[in-house]
């Protein structure tokens, strides 16, 4: 903990002339965007991994026709499909699931008074008029949804907004091409693929991620509730690009 907060501090030394007293912000999007580049990899190949997977559905479709009879033969034969083709259904869920230390890190840093038993700078900085180990809550109580913490909010409300909404319609076709590709739009996940049953619960809840970081961010520190501004940003533009 102490270690992340003086780095935290020596990259806000050098965005202060640029962003000022709201350097401390700018670093932790920074951090943030640092750790996207990092998982990128990671995004990549779960992007190729659902390409790859879209392409063996009529080759699924095949195999349900000629074992439809038998489930026990067809599961073992779209298993023996997936490790030929060395592709994983659960792929996709590596990338989020990497993110969330870092995220969690930034929850503690700026909702502890103190660090290594020295009061916690980093309590002091701000972004514009809102403390970064605020709170919505915290806003509200000074000086309402229009003071100056209240409108900083509402401008992070609005962005998660943008990108729902984004998200949500990238989410909707992502899933009806998946769909289309099989041959069944509108069919849920096919049981017999390993880790499908997962895996498409998670596509249905996709669509709606977004909206959920509305409530992320009114509960959590301003620092880690930028973290998620920032992080969920960047997947909607990573997977617009990613899955053309």
């Amino acid at each position: 903990m102490s270690v992340f907060a003086s780095l935290v501090e020596q990259l806000a030394d050098l965005l202060r002339p640029l962003f000022g007293l709201s350097a401390a912000a700018a670093a932790i999007i920074a951090f943030t965007a640092l750790v996207r580049l990092l998982v990128h990899p990671l995004s990549r190949a779960a992007a190729r991994g659902q390409k790859a997977r879209a392409a063996l559905q009529p080759r699924i479709a095949e195999l349900r026709r000629k074992h439809g009879k038998n489930p026990e033969k067809l599961q073992k034969a779209v298993m023996e499909l997936h490790a030929e083709e060395k592709v994983s259904p659960l792929s996709g869920c590596l990338p989020s699931l990497l993110q969330l230390p870092a995220f969690f890190l930034l929850y503690h840093l700026f909702s502890s008074g103190s660090i290594g038993g020295e009061p916690n700078a980093l309590l002091t900085h701000q972004l514009l008029d809102a403390p970064l180990g605020g709170r919505w809550a915290d806003a509200l109580a000074d000086g309402g949804a229009f003071g100056g913490a209240g409108v900083v909010y509402l401008g992070l409300f609005a962005v998660v907004a943008v990108v729902a909404f984004f998200s949500y319609r990238l989410s909707r076709r992502m899933t009806e091409a998946s769909a289309a590709t099989a041959g069944t739009p509108g069919a849920g996940a096919d049981p017999q693929v390993p880790g499908a049953a997962a895996m498409g619960g998670v596509m249905k809840v996709m669509p709606f991620m977004s909206f959920f970081t509305l409530v992320t961010v009114a509960v959590v520190p301003l620092a880690a509730a930028l973290y998620v501004v920032t992080s969920t940003t960047w997947s909607v533009i990573e997977r617009s690009v990613l899955y053309r």
